[in-house]
């Protein structure tokens, strides 16, 4: 499905270049869940925006289905930590609005909003505005909206990250769920190596920036998986215990 073939990525500040990825040589395959974790500001969320087509690399090339990334890959869908609700609509509309702009009519993209709603477990707020939701309900109106776009891929940047723990597995299992029903490839950056295990095939360790895969790791946990408690198990711990070895060394380095 995407293949970074020797992708790097430099930024100029002011007279100074700034290298924020080198020489990822990664790919993805259809329907796997992958997660990149690696310290703050290490260049992971680069990498989703190069998937995306909002950067092009320095060198090397994203190739998405087959064709390299050129512009906006509009085959992908983008969550990112920030909800991006419009507080001016409904959940309703909001949910509706990729549907919008691709130019469907008012009726069906009303009715399949209300489909997805129900899917969602959003059925009743419907008619609220962003401020009178949750924040666990935001973000299921993001899944939501995500889901109806319908792209084979899912880009998530930390979406999580700001939610408490019980509401995190709630996402967790609804994640897992709707991206089973849709088929979906997902690409999920996040710094929770917790999360990462608990919802990834495959696990990406990066370096501190700029960002290089340290280790790449296979998560053999069966599926469907229980959120709750594959945490327990000792396959969760082994791989648990194996990424961090690996990750706490580029913490250490960044305190040096």
């Amino acid at each position: 499905m995407i293949e970074l073939r020797h992708v790097s990525k430099s930024f100029r500040k002011k007279d100074v270049l700034i290298d924020a990825v080198r020489d990822i040589d990664v790919t993805i395959a259809p329907k796997e869940v992958v997660a990149v974790i690696g310290p703050s500001g290490c260049g992971k969320s680069t990498l989703l925006n190069m998937i995306a087509g909002l950067y092009a690399p320095t060198s090397g090339a994203i190739i998405y289905k087959g064709a390299r990334v050129a512009d906006v890959n509009t085959d992908v869908s983008y969550m990112t930590q920030k909800d991006n609700l419009l507080p001016w609509r409904t959940v309703r509309d909001n949910i509706a609005f990729p549907l919008e702009l691709a130019g469907v009519g008012k009726s069906e993209r009303l009715d399949r909003a209300d489909r997805v709603i129900k899917h969602v477990g959003l059925d009743g707020f419907e008619h609220r505005h962003p401020h009178e939701l949750s924040g666990g309900m935001r973000k299921r109106a993001c899944l939501a909206r995500m889901m109806l776009y319908g792209a084979e891929t899912a880009l998530l940047d930390e979406p999580f990250a700001a939610l408490d723990a019980q509401l995190k597995l709630a996402m967790h299992d609804l994640l897992l769920r709707l991206a089973t029903e849709a088929g979906q490839t997902v690409v999920l950056v996040t710094h929770d190596l917790m999360e990462a295990v608990t919802l990834a095939d495959r696990v990406l360790v990066c370096t501190r920036r700029p960002a290089m895969v340290a280790l790449e790791q296979r998560i053999d946990l069966e599926r469907p998986r229980d959120v709750l408690n594959v945490r327990f198990t000792n396959a969760f711990k082994e791989h648990y215990d194996a990424l961090w070895e690996r990750l706490r060394v580029e913490y250490q380095e960044e305190r040096v």
